[in-house]
């Protein structure tokens, strides 16, 4: 008797023994983390009044720019299942409101011209001294070409630097959203769908995403009809309010304000529908300086083929 009762006593000892043993075991899988207090970015409050100040007053004070780059193209994405990388090069951007632009690609070292593109908001020209060919077109055609490179456009590279303001009335919707560990706060401009008719349903015109560390704007989307994703800008790397940024002319004095005008030094266009993205990182910077009329006109090159994009046998390669 005595030996039975040792050895119920010892097998529910180790059944005792066991069930610890497995909570333990379970405790010991649900690990608590502290975050360093150094890792999360304080957030800002701000009204959507403010916030559609801070916009619109940046859109009103950008009426030129003078810019040398470095820019990198990708074209293809996750989507298409094909992604091509492309050899970075330098350039220059030229803009002027309400809508000239141009854009100058040159290789590396040798600094030789890849492309010369210009647009007036109503035509292209785009000249390719490696084909000879010079291009003209509507700056609204959509034509998206089986190299989703050649679908790049003057005006996708002044949409980045020259915003529209939101109409003092237009409906515009205020969210927050937490991507740990930035927060931000986003600005949904509405409109009439259609023709803009009165009893047309509103659509999303676009999106501005503020980074409430610093209620700088990290984020444009600009969207087509029917909720249709056309850019998708994002905005980084913005000198530090009354600094002048390295490397760079010092910002110009907004008229009737004490704040400097400057803008972010790293941007990324996507053009989903396009294809393809193109990263621009502006090392020199002058804002709001004269621009000769004449920095926007470009000729056709004497001997080069001229091509018609967007026309029946018209092609469509661009650079």
């Amino acid at each position: 008797m005595t030996i039975n009762v040792q050895r119920t006593r010892a097998l529910f000892l180790m059944g005792v023994a066991g069930v610890v043993s497995a909570l333990s075991a379970g405790c010991a899988a649900q690990k608590t983390h502290v975050v360093p207090v150094t890792q999360l970015r304080p957030a800002q409050e701000a009204t959507k009044g403010q916030l559609l100040e801070t916009y619109n007053a940046q859109a009103r004070a950008m009426q030129s720019l003078n810019a040398t780059a470095e820019f990198q193209p990708t074209a293809g994405s996750t989507y298409s299942g094909v992604i091509h990388e492309y050899h970075d090069f330098h350039g220059f951007i030229l803009a002027a409101r309400p809508s000239s632009i141009r854009v100058i690609g040159q290789a590396p070292v040798i600094g030789k011209n890849i492309f010369d593109m210009v647009s007036d908001g109503q035509t292209f020209q785009i000249f390719i001294p490696s084909k000879n060919k010079f291009l003209v077109g509507s700056a609204t055609l959509a034509h998206p070409s089986s190299k989703p490179i050649e679908n790049l456009r003057p005006q996708h590279v002044l949409d980045a630097f020259f915003w529209s303001e939101i109409p003092s009335g237009d409906p515009v919707l205020l969210e927050q959203f937490d991507a740990t560990p930035t927060r931000y706060y986003i600005l949904t401009a509405l409109r009439r769908g259609g023709e803009g008719d009165a009893g047309a349903e509103l659509e999303i015109a676009r999106k501005i995403w503020f980074d409430r560390a610093d209620l700088s704007i990290a984020r444009i989307q600009l969207y087509g009809p029917g909720g249709r994703l056309d850019s998708d800008i994002s905005y980084s790397e913005w000198p530090a309010q009354g600094t002048a940024p390295a490397g760079a002319a010092s910002g110009t004095q907004q008229p009737g304000t004490s704040a400097t005008l400057d803008f972010a030094r790293d941007i990324r266009i996507t053009r989903p529908q396009d294809d393809y993205q193109l990263d621009i990182h502006i090392t020199k910077l002058a804002l709001n300086q004269p621009i000769a009329p004449d920095k926007f006109v470009l000729q056709q090159p004497p001997g080069s083929e001229l091509v018609h994009v967007g026309e029946e046998g018209g092609g469509g390669a661009q650079p």
